[in-house]
């Protein structure tokens, strides 16, 4: 492969061909979806590299993913079939929330629409209704995608009948993704550079970088710099000095314990998240092994009773041995300064309770790309990004915190604690709203719509004392049709449903070497 940097001193690589050139400073997840994208919109303006070390591991805690995933990939170009098949991925319809309200209690955040609006009113108004005069059924009886992950099926593309399309989203090996972009990326003309950073140039009178000191005594010089480095944070942070704002009051986990086990039983086509004394834990179901991880808090549990928690709640047998991560919530004040954009973990981290990991950094190049810079980055469109960022991480931190908040866990201190949480305005006017009249307010395009709010609050016993009056206008026995008729719908369209593990085998069977689209 032609590659579009050459050595011009001893140990110096630079940009050949003189356009402005954009350095990936590490690879994972975060580096491989920022190079994919890169090569397929900027390659022919800007040369682009990578630099990864083999030596450093990654964290991949990411592995489960929201629907926005199919855009991303979409846009590469991506076969969905050698996409499945190249990264042992399984369909994710939503996410279970298990022991959240007390041991056996359970309720799943769906994706996809929950009930049908009617006239100006949402779902809920006429629910809401119904529950007040005892003939609704549970929230979940309304909902297709949690009806199709309870019964263990699945389909793609519209139903027999024409139903629409069912939203959804993968789990997959993130370590295996990254390897798959990887792939993709050198197709198009990305250079990979093997190395550790040592250390980071900057230019004298702007601050900027300049170079990456990689081990052994390579340079690699850049115009633009990406930094992908992980919790190190080695350029946004280390480099050019950029501040992080913990959020440790309100998201007080610090620690999580994974370990993946063998495959045991059919593929569930959810993630699952289960309250633990202190804190909860993730199991993500992949074709060929099961992801799990215990979330905790350390200031209620050590990592030994941690440890031992998790490995007492596998399915299967573990393929390795646990491994610890730790981590501080919160996000850098600017995830982009100067000529430094920092994606992934070196932008900030919030636990993956929501799966948000690996769309954080999806949204981040696409809010980039249109602002891509030239040799030299405008602080307009610094400014821009930053703000939207900070729009962005708030509103998905809220959503977070809201489900520490509603626990109905008792006499554990950790729970307790998080019931007595002091609430960001942001989020107390979002309860109060919705208790006192049935309403949920979705501030611009904020990534969680209302659905996703109301079914986390109502799962969660937050249930709202009123609704809207127009509600009321609807005569009883058409609102016990209008009920009666979708939970038909949902379960004629559920008779003519695939298996989830079918659907994978399906889907796999058409694998397209290419990986590409034709």
């Amino acid at each position: 492969m032609n590659t579009p940097w050459h050595a011009i001193e001893a140990g110096e690589i630079v940009s050949a061909k003189g356009k402005p050139s954009i350095v990936i400073a590490g690879g994972g997840t975060a580096g491989w979806m920022a190079a994919a994208a890169l090569a397929r919109f900027a390659s022919a303006t800007h040369d682009i590299t990578l630099v990864e070390s083999e030596a450093i591991g990654t964290v991949g805690v990411g592995e489960a993913t929201i629907p926005q995933i199919h855009n991303f990939n979409h846009a590469l170009g991506l076969d969905e079939a050698a996409f499945v098949s190249a990264t042992q991925a399984s369909f994710k319809l939503g996410i279970e929330f298990a022991g959240w309200s007390g041991d056996g209690s359970a309720y799943m955040h769906a994706f996809g629409p929950v009930g049908r609006a009617h006239g100006p009113l949402p779902f809920q108004h006429y629910w809401l209704r119904a529950a007040d005069e005892g003939d609704a059924g549970s929230l979940a009886e309304y909902s297709l995608n949690e009806q199709a992950a309870r019964a263990g099926k699945f389909r793609r593309g519209p139903s027999r009948s024409g139903g629409a399309a069912m939203p959804y989203a993968y789990h997959f090996d993130a370590a295996l993704y990254a390897a798959h972009l990887r792939e993709y990326a050198e197709a198009r003309g990305v250079t990979r550079v093997e190395g550790r950073i040592d250390s980071v140039a900057k230019h004298g009178e702007s601050g900027h970088i300049r170079a990456l000191h990689l081990d052994g005594g390579t340079q690699v010089v850049g115009d633009f710099f990406i930094d992908c480095t992980g919790f190190r944070a080695l350029l946004i942070g280390e480099a050019m000095g950029t501040d992080f704002d913990a959020w440790d009051a309100l998201l007080p986990c610090d620690r999580a314990i994974a370990a993946p086990c063998a495959k045991a039983g059919a593929i569930t086509p959810y993630t699952r998240a289960t309250a633990r004394p202190a804190g909860w834990q993730w199991r993500i179901p992949l074709q060929h092994r099961t992801g799990n991880g215990h979330v905790f808090c350390s200031q209620h549990m050590g990592e030994d009773e941690a440890t031992q928690l998790l490995l007492d709640n596998l399915d299967g047998e573990p393929t390795a041995d646990p491994r610890t991560i730790r981590f501080q919530t919160g996000k850098r004040r600017e995830h982009w300064r100067g000529n430094c954009l920092a994606l992934g973990l070196a932008a900030g981290f919030m636990e993956p309770l929501e799966s948000t990991s690996i769309h954080l950094v999806q949204s981040a190049i696409a809010r980039f790309l249109p602002l891509l810079p030239g040799a030299v980055p405008a602080q307009a469109a610094i400014d821009r990004f930053n703000a939207d960022a900070d729009t962005e991480w708030l509103a998905i931190r809220d959503f977070l915190v809201l489900h520490y908040r509603a626990n109905a866990r008792e006499g554990e201190p950790f729970w307790d604690a998080m019931r007595g949480l002091a609430l960001p305005d942001t989020l107390t006017s979002k309860i109060a709203l919705w208790q006192q009249t049935g309403t949920i307010h979705r501030a611009g395009d904020e990534l969680f719509a209302e659905v996703g709010w109301l079914q986390v609050l109502a799962g969660q016993g937050v249930m709202a004392r009123a609704h809207n009056p127009i509600a009321d206008a609807m005569p009883k026995e058409d609102l016990a049709r209008f009920l009666a008729q979708q939970k038909q719908a949902i379960a004629a369209d559920l008779a003519t449903m695939p298996t989830h593990e079918a659907a994978i085998a399906d889907l796999t069977a058409r694998h397209n070497p290419s990986g590409v689209a034709a």
